[in-house]
């Protein structure tokens, strides 16, 4: 079994570290909007899934009853 050496694993880290490439302000910005405008746009779309089953299952029971 290797030896762990904490000095090693940070100079890795710092290596893996430099190779990243980080997102500019622009791109952040435009990620977050597109991520807002799709939240919205699935809420909306469940809304209207949850009042019709709702509707359905409402027929359905007052029928019965």
């Amino acid at each position: 079994m290797a030896k762990f050496n904490p000095l090693q694993y940070l100079k890795d880290v710092r290596q893996e570290t430099a190779k990243v490439t980080w997102p500019s302000r622009r791109e952040t910005m435009i990620t977050t909007i597109m991520v807002l405008v799709m939240v919205t746009i699935s809420s909306i779309f469940f809304l209207g899934v949850d009042a019709v089953i709702k509707y359905l299952v409402d027929g359905v029971l007052l029928r019965v009853i």
